[in-house]
């Protein structure tokens, strides 16, 4: 009975301790939830510089180019300096893009030749306008590579041959100009050209049986440049390094042949304008 009482007086000192008051309990110090940090506010603002450019086309930043080369001609200077020099292809594909804007003005079905002009005539001139703006490019003393200046006037001649040829003046002066200026710059090129081993890479390269075609091709509106290419390389005619008119250039001669064939007569338009855009259209489909 003794040690049973005892059990029982130990068991009830032990249930009378309160855990609060233990040592071990109250030396811990109280636990606090961590303090999360805030993000920061999101708000609208515009993009940064690099990100915007990547969002625009090439024409548009032409566009944002050419605005603040304007506002600031320095810029527009170091432009100009800076800019990589441009190829004949990138050129010839700047010109092609404008051809295919004339392209698709070409109204379908039978037009008179005055509606026909009105509805190509602002991306005809645009045309020839950037035909003029880029051939002095690639004319001496601009452009040292004559292979570069004849490659070019070769492709741009190409061009205008496709020009639309209207019987009436009025309308046939865009053409008639661009002809014009072309056989002057065929001209220059081929002037210094012969001051590079006689001329002898006009022939080896077969530039005077490409100009004659061309001048073929253009019902003869390219005398100016036949002449110099007769002019300034002999063996071309009757005469070695005798100055002579395309005209008086021996029959025989491969010139000659050239000139009086049939290759690549021009197409008029009359009144109904169909016949001069015919090819256009179906090169469109």
């Amino acid at each position: 009975m003794g040690s049973k009482k005892r059990k029982a007086d130990e068991d009830g000192d032990e249930m009378s301790v309160s855990p609060l008051s233990s040592p071990a309990i109250s030396s811990r110090p109280l636990a606090r939830p961590s303090k999360k940090m805030r993000p920061s506010e999101v708000t609208g603002r515009p993009l940064s510089m690099p990100r915007l450019l990547e969002t625009l086309d090439i024409t548009q930043l032409r566009t944002v180019l050419r605005a603040i080369c304007e506002r600031h001609p320095d810029i527009g200077q170091e432009v100009v300096h800076g800019a990589p020099r441009p190829t004949v292809a990138s050129v010839l594909q700047v010109l092609a893009e404008y051809q295919e804007k004339l392209r698709a003005a070409v109204p379908y079905g039978q037009s008179s030749s005055d509606y026909t002009y009105y509805r190509v005539k602002q991306p005809l001139i645009a045309l020839v306008d950037a035909i003029s703006d880029f051939t002095p490019q690639y004319l001496p003393p601009a452009e040292t590579q004559t292979s570069a200046s004849l490659q070019y006037l070769d492709g741009a001649t190409k061009i205008i041959h496709e020009l639309p040829e209207w019987d009436g003046p009025q309308y046939r002066q865009h053409k008639d100009g661009a002809y014009d200026e072309m056989a002057r710059a065929w001209a220059l090129a081929i002037n210094e050209a012969s001051k590079k081993g006689g001329g002898f890479m006009l022939h080896t390269g077969g530039w005077d049986q490409a100009l004659a075609k061309h001048h073929q091709q253009s019902g003869g509106r390219l005398e100016a440049a036949m002449n110099a290419m007769a002019s300034n390389v002999g063996w071309m005619g009757n005469h070695p390094n005798a100055p002579q008119s395309v005209g008086s250039l021996d029959q025989t001669s491969i010139l000659s042949q050239l000139i009086n064939g049939t290759y690549g007569s021009p197409v008029r338009v009359g009144k109904s304008g169909v016949a001069a855009f015919a090819a256009m259209r179906d090169s469109r489909r």
